[in-house]
């Protein structure tokens, strides 16, 4: 009996071995929706603009300070004619409890456009990846400055 179960390991492990995706192949994500119901899954929240337009409030994030924030795009003139509107984000920090706001950091230039609108929609296509990059980025500028780096 030890030897076929022994002899089984080796067949498994042979064979597990030889059935691995090489590794230059991508291998296909599982797309559960598409499973289940043959439609394609969309990733509407993924970006800053499709996840207010979705849950009808700005995301929060919570920072490498460990502190909630909440994020908002403001965009300003800059007089060049190559980038004539830029956006960036203002990130609200509130209070452990929500209860109140207790401070703000900003990110560098996010975006950039021929108009207001067109800065503002370019912030808007970013991921809420991005988005936090540049919170943590942010909230390391502030530290930087707070400890006269």
């Amino acid at each position: 009996m030890s030897d076929e179960r022994d002899e089984l390991y080796e067949r498994i492990e042979r064979d597990a071995m030889f059935s691995l995706p090489a590794e230059d192949e991508p291998e296909e994500e599982l797309d559960v929706v598409r499973a289940l119901t043959g439609e394609e899954a969309e990733a509407q929240d993924l970006t800053l603009g499709g996840y207010i337009e979705k849950h009808d409030r700005v995301p929060a994030f919570e920072g490498p300070d460990t502190m909630p924030y909440t994020v908002d795009i403001d965009t300003e003139e800059t007089g060049d004619p190559a980038r004539p509107w830029v956006a960036f984000f203002v990130f609200i920090r509130w209070a452990a409890t929500g209860a109140g706001i207790m401070g703000r950091v900003e990110s560098g230039d996010v975006a950039a456009g021929a108009t207001e609108t067109e800065a503002r929609q370019a912030a808007h296509d970013l991921t809420l990846y991005e988005v936090k990059t540049e919170l943590d980025a942010a909230i390391a500028r502030r530290r930087e400055l707070e400890n006269g780096e």
